[in-house]
């Protein structure tokens, strides 16, 4: 099993930025895509936003296009997802997976991602 590390989440004020990172542990990313998901209280995990291989290939969920960016540097075998213009309702738990293959269709269906780090709180408030 692939092993995947979230860092970087923390408590923000609306409309400030931060940076998440995931880091591979024990293999290299350069063969795997990547996705970011999220998860609030009581709610479904979602979609945020996926990476190819190559990094030449990105999708991003509706409610974060503008304001996300993810990034990947294979060299630093990281991930990552810059968010700003943060908002209220990004708060949640963000999670990175990984899967061999990518599809912008996977990107918004967590069921298809084979590999999850732990995930990193992120909290938006005043």
């Amino acid at each position: 099993q692939l092993q995947l590390v979230e860092t970087g989440g923390g408590l923000v004020q609306p409309g400030g930025s931060l940076r998440l990172s995931c880091a591979a542990s024990g293999f290299t990313l350069d063969y795997y895509a990547i996705g970011w998901f999220r998860q609030a209280p009581g709610k479904e995990r979602e979609g945020v936003s996926c990476i190819s291989s190559s990094g030449g290939s990105t999708d991003y969920a509706d409610s974060v296009k503008g304001r996300f960016t993810i990034s990947r540097d294979n060299a630093k075998n990281t991930v990552y997802l810059q968010m700003d213009s943060l908002k209220p309702e990004d708060t949640a738990v963000y999670y990175c997976a990984a899967r061999m293959y990518y599809s912008r269709s996977y990107c918004s269906q967590p069921n298809r991602w084979d590999d999850w780090g732990q995930g990193t709180q992120v909290t938006v408030s005043s």
